[in-house]
């Protein structure tokens, strides 16, 4: 038996905790977590902001009381001020402002990632804000009932961005999106799959701004504009989704991290100090496609994480298989979905790649009913021809098809294999050639 205290309680934090409660081995957990709520399903936000869902009962999969039911010990709205990692001690703040030291065998570091807030005037008006936790959702719905706020800047077209823009549209708010990339979603998707989700977005009245660099917001008291280094825009609110930063300020000094401050975690997720462990959104990650340590994320990512470290903190090894990122968004019924590396992302850090496109309809062509196009693309090797990346897009839901490409990238599929891939054929369900045997036959 062993004492294993878990700082952070989102998804790594719960995953862990579930994992190690799970094995019934009498090891003793315990838990601080600044906030007041766990497992808040962020993905979902969006969905509740727009009012596409009722309510955000659905959004949370976990809770104190159901924690402690399996045996662990969490303080909620509990700060960790310090970590002594060499006689191994937390010391942290409780809710009724207790001070506590905590002995730990094992320590498990799930503090997640923070908002990147960009250091320019007016960032502390009234209505700029940041929308990441369970109650920057709930203050945002709350001022979307005032009739004065009309128009939104969205500052960031990545997923989070894109996502409140179609939900501030479907509240009939006008919508400016600002990014300094020349697209929405440029990290996960090449210009051709970016251009389909710029257009969705202007066919439904939201403004792009991009290529532009927000350099003030203005306002006297609260928000009145957004300048950038091109233009000028009125509005009410400023959403700032520029994206996030690994929130590892408690070891930074003592455990080795990457340049983006991310703790650099093995295969069993230690860090660079024995028995000390790192998950989610504050770690690294073995990236596949790539074969090195990378920063990505993501609530899957996390999860996989959180089971790793939990396994090996109870002295029972399990190592990572590796991650290839695969993502999903969904904006107004347009699904794109990809894995591993762009080719626009591969040719940036240097690798020598191809690719090859195409596009069909779903099903076979006689179908009478709704057959929507899917583009796909695959990003593949130039000399091994390893398959290293796949992108797909259509209103019809073929996420499923970037699992496969998920499954090669991790156990270095060649494209050339791919072309003779066992793909069933229905007219249901799709061609007698199916896109992707047509895309892996089309390759140089």
């Amino acid at each position: 038996m062993s004492k294993v205290v878990v700082v952070g309680a989102n998804h790594a934090g719960t995953c862990a905790i579930n994992t190690i409660t799970g094995f019934n081995e009498g090891d003793e957990v315990v838990v601080f977590d600044q906030n007041s709520n766990i497992s808040f399903l962020g993905c979902g936000m969006a969905l509740w902001i727009g009012g596409q869902i009722s309510k955000p009962d659905g959004l949370f999969y976990s809770n104190k009381e159901k924690l402690e039911s399996q045996g662990a010990k969490v303080n909620m709205n509990s700060k960790v001020e310090r970590i002594d990692f060499d006689k191994k001690f937390v010391y942290a703040t409780l809710e009724n402002g207790q001070k506590v030291e905590e002995s730990y065998d094992k320590l498990i570091l799930a503090t997640g990632s923070l908002p990147i807030v960009p250091q320019i005037p007016g960032k502390d008006l009234e209505n700029v804000q940041l929308v990441k936790l369970f109650q920057n959702a709930e203050e945002v719905i709350k001022k979307l009932e005032n009739p004065d706020i009309k128009t939104i800047a969205v500052v960031g077209a990545g997923y989070i961005g894109v996502e409140l823009a179609e939900a501030f549209e479907r509240h009939n708010k006008k919508v400016i999106v600002v990014d300094i990339a020349k697209t929405s979603l440029s990290s996960y998707y090449d210009p051709e799959f970016s251009a389909l989700m710029d257009k969705n977005l202007s066919d439904h009245g939201i403004k792009l701004a991009f290529g532009e660099t927000v350099k003030e917001i203005k306002g006297n008291g609260k928000v009145e504009a957004i300048v950038t280094d091109k233009n000028e825009y009125q509005c009410d609110m400023v959403i700032l989704a520029i994206g996030f930063r690994p929130n590892t300020e408690l070891g930074k000094d003592y455990l080795e991290t990457m340049s983006n401050g991310a703790y650099i975690v093995d295969e069993t997720q230690q860090t660079s100090k024995k028995d000390v462990y790192a998950i989610g959104d504050c770690a690294t990650v073995l990236f596949n496609s790539t074969g090195e340590k990378s920063y990505i994320a993501l609530a899957t990512n996390a999860v996989r994480s959180g089971i790793i470290a939990a396994y090996n903190a109870c002295g029972k090894k399990l190592e990572t298989i590796g991650v290839q990122g695969s993502n999903a968004i969904s904006i107004y019924d347009l699904k794109l979905v990809s894995t591993g590396l762009s080719e626009q992302k591969a040719k940036q850090l240097g690798m020598d790649v191809l690719s090859t496109s195409f596009e069909d309809l779903q099903k076979a062509t006689f179908i009478e009913t709704t057959n929507p196009k899917v583009n796909i693309k695959i990003v593949y090797d130039a000399k091994t021809r390893v398959i290293l990346g796949a992108q797909m897009a259509s209103t019809y839901d073929m996420s499923m098809g970037i699992h496969m490409f998920s499954l090669a990238i991790q156990e270095k599929v060649t494209i050339d294999k791919l072309k003779l891939l066992d793909i069933f054929f229905l007219p249901h369900f799709n061609q007698p050639y199916n896109y992707i045997t047509m895309a892996a036959l089309s390759a140089k």
